[in-house]
């Protein structure tokens, strides 16, 4: 199962590569175009660049090659033992040795005794086995490890991803306020000079048009700030300042959103790698102490071997003999007892694990039934009437038929409305995702893109 691991692993690194690739080949990953205007990328880019430069990270932080090469330590066969031996070592080196096949002559030396063994260890009680299914839960658990890194650190991503698209979305809110500010206040300065309105009206607007450009300074600054966050995270500092994010919206897939609350978690508790980890660790837990009852059945070691002892009624023959250690004093008890610990702990962490996803998928869900709700309202009509609203109020304004208050109130609810529904918009997209990762599922990268040049006019 390790091998297919790291073959899909190198299969994942070569679809991001891929999505990257016209970043590497055409600009060296400087993402600033002809016109030294900033690059946008989409999420699905965001998401390659943070694969492509994080993922042999994430993979080195879990350790799953630590894993394999233990479980081929766990499967190992103990090597066998080969001795020699010399012995009998003397001045005359038993001379007139009576062994059959000495010369047994008093002056002729038949030679030291030489003894060549071999050991072997056999394992009984099927220890080996039982680390080896050991080691195959840890391995195991080591990749669903991985798979929960990378469903964690995506979801980061998206989340550092939408915020700075949410600083731009108030950005453009705030330079469109701004505008409508200056062609006013232009407008007003001829209607002051013509006395048209009076000086204090027109004072009252060229605050307010200050007050814009403080906004939109502010919004800025915001944009700055969420860029060197998401480069952060994609550890891409020295290009910070390069992009943008695209506006772009998941368009909203079936992942259980429409299902109960049990039905979902149902869903959750067979799919989610945190758990699946903590549940191969239970099992990997459970075989540990199985192997560590299993201590007390000692392990045979076999020793055949041919020995020239001229010392014997044959020089030479061969032996066989057995050893086993005898657990009279201690039986292993404190290994034991330290693996029920574990086990017990293991299946404590699982259980715990278990009511978390229970808790993330419930709030997840209910996130994104209200933040779902709260954008429809806006869609349903509220953009449109504060629209309406902004623009009726500038008509009569101009006009003179309404108060420099009542248009002024008209521009600060269209910007509260604006700004909420970009706050909703994050919001519910975030939900998505949240819920997502509480479930664990990979959203699909269908997406469908959403400007401001939909909104009504």
């Amino acid at each position: 199962m390790g091998l297919a691991f790291l073959a899909s692993l190198k299969r994942m690194k070569k679809i991001y590569l891929k999505l990257t690739a016209f970043l590497l080949l055409s600009s060296s990953l400087v993402v600033i175009d002809a016109h030294g205007a900033n690059k946008e990328l989409s999420i699905d880019e965001v998401m390659a660049i943070f694969y492509q430069r994080n993922l042999d990270l994430i993979a080195a932080q879990y350790n799953i090659g630590q894993s394999q090469a233990d479980a081929v330590i766990a499967s190992a066969i103990p090597n066998p033992t080969f001795s020699f031996q010399l012995s009998e070592l003397s001045g005359n080196l038993n001379n007139g040795a009576s062994a059959t096949g000495c010369s047994q002559s008093p002056g002729v030396s038949c030679g030291p005794a030489e003894y060549f063994s071999f050991s072997q260890l056999l394992e009984v009680a099927g220890k080996r086995g039982l680390r080896i299914q050991s080691s195959g839960f840890a391995t195991q658990a080591a990749e669903s490890d991985f798979r929960d890194a990378l469903r964690i650190f995506s979801n980061m991503v998206r989340h550092a991803y939408y915020g700075l698209l949410q600083a731009q979305k108030n950005r453009w809110l705030a330079q469109e306020i701004t505008g409508h500010y200056q062609t006013i206040a232009k407008a007003n300065r001829l209607r002051l000079d013509s006395g048209d309105i009076a000086e204090s009206d027109f004072l009252r607007v060229k605050m307010e048009a200050v007050r814009a450009e403080s906004d939109l300074d502010n919004a800025q600054a915001a944009v700055e700030q969420a860029k060197a966050h998401l480069a952060m995270i994609l550890r891409w500092p020295e290009q910070s300042l390069t992009f943008e994010a695209k506006e772009q919206w998941p368009e909203v897939k079936d992942i259980g959103q429409n299902l109960g609350n049990g039905q979902l978690i149902a869903k959750a508790l067979q799919q989610r790698p945190d758990l699946q980890a903590d549940q191969l660790r239970a099992a990997q837990a459970d075989k540990e102490l199985e192997l560590a009852h299993r201590l007390k059945y000692p392990d045979v070691t076999v020793t055949a071997g041919y020995a020239r002892d001229p010392s014997n009624n044959a020089l030479n023959s061969g032996f066989v003999g057995v050893s086993v250690p005898l657990p009279l004093f201690y039986q292993y008890k404190g290994e034991a007892d330290k693996a029920a610990v574990n086990f017990n702990q293991s299946r404590l962490v699982a259980e715990q694990t278990e009511l978390g996803i229970r808790t993330d998928v419930a709030s997840a869900l209910a996130t994104w039934h209200s933040t779902d709700r709260i954008v429809r309202r806006f869609e349903d009509g509220l953009l449109n009437d504060a629209v309406v609203v902004r623009n009726s109020a500038e008509l009569a304004y101009s006009r003179g038929a309404t108060s420099v208050l009542d248009f002024i109130e008209a521009q600060r609810s269209y910007k509260n409305v604006m700004r909420d529904y970009y706050s909703a918009l994050i919001a519910r997209t975030n939900a998505y995702y949240d819920l997502a990762k509480a479930v664990g599922v990979e959203p699909a990268n269908d997406k469908t893109y959403f400007s401001h040049n939909n909104l009504p006019d």
